[in-house]
Order: structure tokens, then sequence, then C-alpha cells
């Protein structure tokens, strides 16, 4: 290299890597910075026709009325302006036809009725303004009360008005004006009272933890399964055994007694599933498929099938006859924990580890509905005897919800425990036993905690061993049966001598917003 070329080399001047960066990255935010989140312009003439068709979709249904001739202009230009002032905010409710129903559960929608999305209560106020006294009155009236009887109805707080008033239009001779009257604030409903439950028999005889129960149709006896790998009939009467049956090789996780036949069925950690034949007490039959543990089963109340679900993370539905596997339900995406069948759609629900509910189809074998509420394992699921409803059960909450689609109705908060059973009867007692051994009382529609209970290990048992499997009503539902891990059946009556004066129910009404979640 000659000495020309080696100083024009040595000329150039040298940056650290650093350097450059910052300069390239200065350059193109100089390039880019006069139209860095610039807004485009509003063109008037779209927005004034945006304006007029949400303006017309939101209060179509009242703008046909008769207006007065003196608060002709200021209603419409009122709730044009509220409208525009509030156009970007979420509605919470919606409104059927002419009156404000709440999406609440056990409200029945008439085939008259349109779903709307319900204007701004100023708004709403401003046009009712703009109404004839007369028939003013009357909407408002009619609207609050129907309101105000179905969140009374359904359990919740009345929200659909602000708090402190309430609209209400007056006349007096032939003078017609509006004004706002203070309205009363809302209430809870108070709950129906319940007579406490208390402990009148325990029965011992299983070697180890007693982990499923069901009571035969005839209520005259009940069955257990317990991880000492049997399991045993007991008179419900007298609750003395009548029979132990062997067959499985590890724990007894579910049984049920069949109504249609005289079929008693099984499953357990040792992945099969038995149908015992109780004129004989012997199996007749086994339903292979299961890759892991069955953890529960149920069967179907009018036609001859039988759901079972495993730790495999599916539930599998069986021909109970031909032994033969109609459908895999298959999109849980961990262990399934509990399943429960009806009559009516949807005819399957299981509940998961992977803190889910699934409402399956059962014909095409697919998901109907998830719900995804719950933040931990749901363990347990039970249908309402009477109503249309059902309740999950998860160590976050005990959530209620409606068929067909899972509508969430809401939560029963305060069993802060892992919880594995669920039981309700028709008189609306809802019984959660948890992990712990302690077991919470509640009224169904209210979702009050009206008792609790934390019954005493059998001697010689640990204190840890203080937990409850399994429980349900006998079919009387005057006897509450729970199945316990001090190798224990304990059996509890309604308290005879108790009266609303003797166990009042300490009740305190509080105005809170449901949570779903």
């Amino acid at each position: 290299m000659s000495q020309r070329e080696w100083g024009v080399v040595e000329d150039v001047q040298k940056h650290s890597v650093h350097t450059l960066i910052f300069r390239s990255l200065k350059r193109t935010h100089d390039m880019f910075v006069a139209d860095n989140a610039k807004p485009i312009p509003i063109d008037e003439e779209s927005h004034k026709l945006k304006m007029s068709v949400k303006l017309r979709t939101e209060y179509s249904s009242v703008l046909h009325m008769p207006v007065l001739k003196e608060n002709r202009e200021k209603g419409h230009h009122e709730a044009y302006e509220h409208y525009t002032a509030h156009q970007g905010t979420e509605s919470e409710y919606m409104l059927t036809g002419t009156h404000p129903y709440p999406s609440g559960p056990g409200v029945a929608l008439t085939a008259d009725t349109q779903i709307q999305r319900m204007p701004s209560e100023s708004a709403a106020q401003s046009l009712a303004l703009a109404l004839p006294p007369s028939q003013s009155r009357l909407e408002a009236q009619r609207t609050a009360a129907s309101v105000g009887d179905i969140y009374r109805h359904a359990g919740h707080p009345e929200r659909s008005q602000p708090p402190g008033l309430s609209m209400a239009s007056m006349e007096s001779g032939g003078t017609k004006n509006s004004a706002l009257v203070a309205k009363k604030a809302p209430t809870m409903p108070k709950p129906q009272w319940h007579p406490p439950w208390k402990l009148y028999r325990v029965i011992s005889g299983h070697l180890g933890w007693v982990r499923c129960l069901a009571v035969e149709p005839g209520n005259q006896w009940f069955v257990t399964g317990s991880a000492d790998r049997t399991i045993k009939i007991w008179d419900l009467a007298s609750g003395k055994l009548k029979l132990s049956l062997t067959g499985h090789i590890s724990t007894v996780r579910g049984v049920i007694v069949s109504g249609r036949s005289p079929y008693l069925f099984s499953c357990g950690e040792d992945k099969q599933v038995k149908c015992w034949d109780l004129e004989y007490n012997k199996v007749i039959r086994h339903y292979h498929g299961h890759l892991s543990a069955v953890y529960g089963l149920d069967l179907h109340p009018t036609i001859d099938v039988l759901v079972t679900c495993s730790r495999d993370s599916t539930a599998r539905i069986w021909d109970v006859r031909t032994k033969a596997g109609v459908h895999t339900l298959v999109g849980h995406t961990n262990a399934v924990a509990t399943v429960r069948c009806q009559a009516a759609e949807p005819q399957i629900i299981t509940g998961s580890h992977d803190t889910t509910i699934r409402l399956w189809d059962m014909v095409g074998g697919k998901t109907r509905v998830t719900l995804t509420n719950h933040k931990k394992s749901v363990r347990a699921v039970v249908l309402h005897p009477r109503q249309y409803t059902f309740a999950s059960g998860s160590p976050d909450n005990i959530k209620q919800w409606k068929f067909p689609d899972g509508n969430f109705i809401q939560n029963l908060s305060g069993h802060n425990a892992i919880i594995n059973t669920l039981a309700v009867n028709s008189d609306g007692v809802l019984v959660s036993g948890a992990d712990n051994g302690t077991m919470h009382l509640w009224d169904w529609r209210t979702g009050y905690n009206f008792q609790r209970i934390h019954a005493a290990v059998q001697p010689g048992s640990l204190d840890s061993e203080s937990g409850i499997f399994a429980c349900t009503f006998d079919q009387s539902e005057s006897r509450l049966i729970t199945a316990e891990a001090d190798k224990t059946i304990k059996v509890y009556r309604e308290d005879e001598t108790a009266t609303e004066e003797t166990h009042p129910v300490s009740w305190k009404p509080e105005i809170i917003k449901r949570k779903r979640f």
C-alpha cells in the first residue's frame, strides 16, 4: 500500500457502534415524526350520518310517540346531547321492548320483545320528559315495578336506576309536570329459614377413606366405596352392614345404583368400570377404555347410558347393555373430576381440574358450552332437583348457573377450602363438603350460609383425617349422608326442636355487585 492510499484511509472518522446506532435511530425518528400518532381529521358529514343512524337504532321504539309542544325542542335536543356525550360508554343491561328487563336469572323473555341497548340514565330521563305526562307516569311506574320485582326474585340488588333517585311523573288538575322524587334504597331478598342439621349416627366398617356413596331409588339401603378397595351396602334405617363386594384392585372412586334395572355401577383408580348384578352380587360387565384412574360416573335418567370421567382428561359414554363406547368426550386439558347427567339438554355436564365446566351435546359428542369463570379445579357439580339450574364447587367459590347455556347466576362465597362434594335438596338447602372436614349449608335462592358443621373425627383417628369426600341426601331428603376421611359414614337429620326463634336468621343484607369470577 502506497503512502497516499494510507493517508486516505487514515482521514476516515471512526465512530463507536453505539453512536452509529443512535444516529440511525435519530434519522428514522426525524423521517416519521411528522405523522407520529396524528389523528385523522373527522369528516363532519360522515359524523352526522353516523350519529343519526345510531340515534335511530337506539331510540326508534320511542321516536314515534307524541311529544308535548313545550317540551318538543327541549326533549329532542337534550336526548341528542346526552347521547353524543355518552356514545362511547357501554350499557350494562339490555332492554326488551319498552320495558327494561335485565338479563337476570329466572326471567323468561316473551316472543314480542326485542333486544336493544339501554341508553344512558340521563338520556332516558330526558326522553321520558318528552312524553305526555299520563303515558310517562304509567311507563315509569310499570318499569320501576317490573325491574324491582325481577331483581327481588333473582336475588340481585336492584341496579337499574341511580340509587338516590327514581323518575315519576305527576299530574295535578289541568297542569302537567314531571319531577324527580327520592327512591328507597334497594334491598336484598331475605333468605328462607331452614332448620339446622345435626349429627345423629356414625357408621364404622371401612378400613380406608370412604370416597363415594349413593342411595338406592327405593330408599331402603345405600352403598359406599372406599380406599380399602371394597364396596359396602348398608341398611339406611338401622345403619347395619348388609353386604360387602370385592373386586376392585384399587380405591373405589364412584358408585351409583340404577333405577331402571337391578344394577350397581362402580369405578375406581384401577381404570375399571364394573356393572354388578345385585340379584347375584357378581360383576356381569366391564367397560374398558379409560387410560387412567376413573374419578366419577353417572347414569342417564331416561336411557340406558352410563357416563364416566377420568384422569385421562376424557369422559366416556357407554351403552350399558352392549358395553360399547358411544362417544369419547374430548376437550378438557386435565383430569375430569366429576360428571352429571340429566334428561334435558345439555344432557352431560363435566367439571375438571383444568378449572373449566363443559356442557356437552350427547348426540354429537361435542362441547356445547365451556364455562371458564372458576380460577381453580372444579371437583363437584350438582343439579337442582326442581329448577333448571346447577351449582359447581371450587376452592375459590361455589357458583350457580342457569341451563341451557350456563348463564351465571351468583357466587356463594365463604367456604374457603377444597370443596370435594355438593348436594342439594328440593327445599333449597345446598350442602358443600370440604377436604378439611368442614361442611357448609346454604340457602339456594339467596346464597345465605345458615350453618357450618365440623364434626369430630372418630376415636383413634388423627385430626388431620378430617375430610368429606362425598355427601348426598336420601330419597326422602330428610337425611344427609357424608363419606369421610376418618373411615366413617356420618348421617345427619334436621333438628325437629329448632324454630325461627331459637335459631334466627342472622341476616345482614349487603348491597354488592355480584362478581362473576
